[in-house]
């Protein structure tokens, strides 16, 4: 719940929320005021305040459980007893779980800084089939929005990145190769995402020139 409160007509105005997720990725100053909600913030603008709602917005869409609950709507009375019916229960949840990643990273490549859309690639980082529920298949922090590029070579363990975000290059990928993936500067991660990122790194990338 977000709550919105004002001191007069012409400020400052007041934000409080009671998301502890949005809360914790929120990047805002909490401020020490009394008030409802689990955090409070103050600003002597109302712009600010505009310029706060989008962020809680998409994160409180694309945080857990959000993405789980809209796939198990979408998917109750979907059959899953063959083949082609369970692929057409993955490719709901996949496109559940582009969507919310989309509104995590905020329509860019934390990379590349690349924002068409087109271009842009939902990666899981323990892979769909890897995963042992459908909460960890939907969970963004199970997966990076990276340009296409960037997405093969992560998907296919040729690159993945350590704590701090930078990418690991496999040093199976060519000279050429390792020139076209560019980026901008490191991934901000969360210790959720850095969990994740060991088993990729422990499992998928390819740490040898042997492949």
């Amino acid at each position: 719940m977000i709550y919105l409160a004002a001191a007069g007509a012409r400020g400052p105005w007041f934000v409080a929320l009671d998301h502890p997720g949005v809360i914790e990725e929120l990047d805002a100053p909490i401020a020490d005021i009394p008030g409802p909600g689990l955090a409070r913030y103050a600003f002597e603008s109302l712009g600010g305040v505009y310029d706060l709602l989008p962020r809680i917005y998409q994160l409180a869409a694309s945080l857990p459980d959000a993405p789980l609950r809209e796939f198990e709507a979408k998917v109750r009375d979907l059959p899953k007893t063959t083949e082609s019916e369970r692929l057409v229960v993955q490719r709901v949840g996949q496109d559940i779980f582009r969507a919310s990643l989309i509104d995590y990273w905020q329509g860019r490549c934390p990379l590349t800084g690349i924002t068409d859309t087109a271009l842009l690639r939902a990666s899981h980082i323990v892979p769909w089939k890897a995963c042992s529920t459908d909460a960890e298949r939907l969970d963004v922090h199970n997966g990076l929005l990276l340009s296409a590029l960037w997405d093969a070579a992560f998907d296919r363990g040729l690159a993945s990145f350590d704590d701090e975000g930078r990418p690991l290059l496999s040093p199976a990928l060519s000279d050429v190769a390792r020139a076209e993936l560019r980026w901008l500067g490191p991934i901000s991660l969360t210790n959720k995402h850095r969990r994740q990122l060991a088993w990729h790194r422990a499992n998928l990338f390819v740490a040898d020139a042997g492949g």
